[in-house]
């Protein structure tokens, strides 16, 4: 089979590689389309070594087609439409015992810690499987990952209907928790990024949010202002490697501010650097601080409202090359990275 291999940071190549082999458990999918997410750039920059091992073929977000089915299979059937979770949790730790498998402390997932999804062929066990409704198209399909991101960030800072929400990062992942949060409130919402194209596709897709230039408003500022100096419900910073501004503090602390007494700060970001805190702006407010990492089942949220219609993938999709193209997508994201969210690999 044909597959974009990361041969060395930096460096894909379509080469020729052997077909997977399944096991009795699993089955063969056939990839239709990929999707390229921030942890992938993070790999092909070499950012995720030693973790990731070189040759590698990425790709986590994917789905495709079932085209050979283990015997110990049951309930799915060949040419059947799929979107494949993952994640592989060990079942044995402290937090698999309790049932909260993204906390799991030797978590893997396909295309990060072994082959994944920028091929023409993955083998994946048969309970990391959910059946694509025939209402949702290919193209659509490819963001159920990241749309389970946003809906597993909502389930854990409990967002309930008439919450009021600031999201500090438009990036990726800050537009699937929009898409996905206003699947359940929407009272007043903030969005708050330095790019200024980000901010447009959140306003076009959602013309009632208010979005915030960080370089030109202080976000703290006109979030309490619009507020009536309440401050909103709950906070989400997914803002990643952020710029601070001269008199400025960090997404972290801006989003403390943010939130009201009792509220909630939810924290995706998995940068390295170390984030200032002054621990009494939060405890002052008796407000909880969450984390969350990846997703825990929310495939199932993710394919059921993009049948309902309420999600609107069109506005995270920038692009769509065939796998072939890899390095070239790849390299368009890291130098212009103000035109690109979601960029989708076919093999069509």
């Amino acid at each position: 089979m044909k597959a974009a291999v990361l041969t060395e940071y930096r460096n894909f190549e379509y080469l020729d590689v052997p077909k997977p082999e399944i096991k009795d458990s699993e089955v063969l999918v056939k990839i239709t389309s990929a999707s390229i997410c921030g942890t992938d750039q993070h790999i092909f920059k070499g950012e995720f070594h030693p973790r990731t091992k070189l040759p590698l073929i990425p790709g986590h977000e994917f789905v495709g087609t079932l085209e050979e089915i283990g015997k110990d299979v049951r309930g799915h059937n060949i040419g059947e439409r799929v979107a494949v979770d993952p994640i592989i949790w060990c079942g044995k730790c402290p937090a698999c015992k309790i049932g909260h498998y993204p906390a799991c402390t030797s978590l893997k997932l396909l295309g990060i810690d072994m082959d994944g999804g920028f091929a023409e062929y993955v083998a994946a066990d048969a309970s990391m499987l959910y059946k694509i409704d025939k209402k949702i198209s290919d193209r659509d399909s490819a963001l159920v990952e990241p749309y389970s991101i946003g809906f597993h960030a909502s389930k854990r800072a409990g967002v309930q209907p008439g919450d009021s929400l600031a999201i500090y990062g438009a990036g990726k992942i800050g537009q699937s928790i929009l898409q996905a949060s206003r699947t359940i409130t929407q009272e007043m919402l903030f969005i708050v990024d330095i790019i200024p194209k980000r901010l447009e596709i959140a306003k076009t897709a959602y013309p009632e949010i208010t979005t915030i230039n960080a370089r030109e408003e202080n976000p703290v500022e006109v979030i309490m202002d619009k507020t009536g100096g309440k401050g909103v419900d709950i906070a989400f910073e997914v803002a990643g490697d952020a710029k601070i501004f001269e008199g400025r503090t960090n997404p972290v602390r801006e989003a403390i501010r943010s939130i009201r007494g009792a509220g909630k700060v939810c924290v995706l970001s998995l940068e390295n650097t170390e984030v200032s805190l002054v621990m009494k702006e939060l405890i002052w407010k008796e407000g909880l601080l969450i984390t969350s990492r990846v997703s825990h089942g929310e495939y199932k949220d993710a394919l059921e409202h993009l049948v309902i219609g309420d999600l609107k993938p069109e506005a995270l999709i920038s692009a769509i090359l065939p796998m072939k193209r890899t390095q070239e997508a790849f390299e368009m994201i890291e130098n212009e990275p103000e035109n690109y969210l979601k960029v989708l690999l076919t093999n069509s």
